[in-house]
């Protein structure tokens, strides 16, 4: 294919997978009443299943936010603030669709044995990525939102946050979480053309302990809880992704030695 062959396939590729999140963000939209009340709204009462699970293993760790009223501060906020959770959830969900038509459009440019070596990519990276959101959402954003909104400077200021706010906070801690949890298949992927060894991984193994601890803070609100309930599974993901980067230089070394013997 030339060049612009590759564009035109390109092209439809994207326009396919804008379609489904078109129509998958329809359908949220239309969904209103569940994704605000149960979804966006879910992590700000006591009955959100974080805390009830929490609570039913001990009344003593029972936390939740205390009475955070939302508002808006503009009459279009609630319109605006509603598309956008439409487009977000669109991506999220239409997230196996979109990387299966990336994966179709990256699959022709590869050889045979790579193609087979990527069997199976599709269902893991989107497994991955729902399990980095599942977990933004019923493990860092409770820690998070509880935190916030309980954190008090006097008693002049009242517990409320903007819609928007909270729709931006819930993006925060989802979506970069299901970004994140791909990081086994990027070593994957980075191990099998060399540019990343276990042996690398190893020696800078501390300083990968650090940025993650840094990488937490940033991305969480200044309590231990919060950044240790990012930090670990960060931190696991880069022992697994070691192990991984053993396992594919590992295998590449004994073809090069069979081929060497044949």
């Amino acid at each position: 294919m030339s060049f612009l062959d590759h564009i035109e396939a390109l092209r439809w590729h994207v326009i396919r997978g804008l379609i489904a999140v078109f129509i998958i963000a329809v359908i949220v939209f239309l969904s209103k009443d569940f994704v605000f009340n149960v979804i966006i709204f879910g992590p700000l009462g006591p009955d959100f299943f974080t805390y009830r699970t929490i609570c039913n293993i001990s009344e003593a760790l029972c936390f939740s936010p205390d009475n955070l009223a939302v508002k808006t501060l503009s009459i279009q906020e609630k319109f605006i603030t509603h598309l956008k959770v439409s487009f977000w959830m669109g991506v999220i969900i239409g997230f196996p669709y979109l990387f299966y038509e990336f994966w179709k459009f990256v699959k022709p440019g590869l050889y045979d044995a790579e193609v087979k070596a990527a069997r199976g990519i599709v269902l893991i990276c989107s497994l991955l990525f729902i399990t980095g959101v599942l977990f933004g959402y019923f493990i860092i954003s409770p820690f998070a939102i509880t935190f916030l909104s309980n954190y008090n400077i006097g008693d002049q200021v009242a517990a409320e946050v903007t819609l928007s706010s909270l729709v931006s906070t819930l993006t925060m801690f989802t979506l970069p979480a299901g970004i994140v949890f791909e990081l086994p298949i990027v070593i994957y992927f980075l191990s099998k053309i060399g540019l990343v060894t276990p042996e690398f991984l190893r020696q800078y193994r501390k300083h990968a302990f650090v940025i993650i601890l840094v990488v937490s803070a940033v991305i969480t609100p200044p309590d231990v809880v919060t950044q240790l309930l990012i930090g670990f599974p960060l931190y696991l993901l880069y022992e697994i992704s070691i192990k991984i980067s053993a396992r594919v230089v590992k295998k590449a070394a004994e073809k090069a030695k069979e081929t060497e013997n044949s």
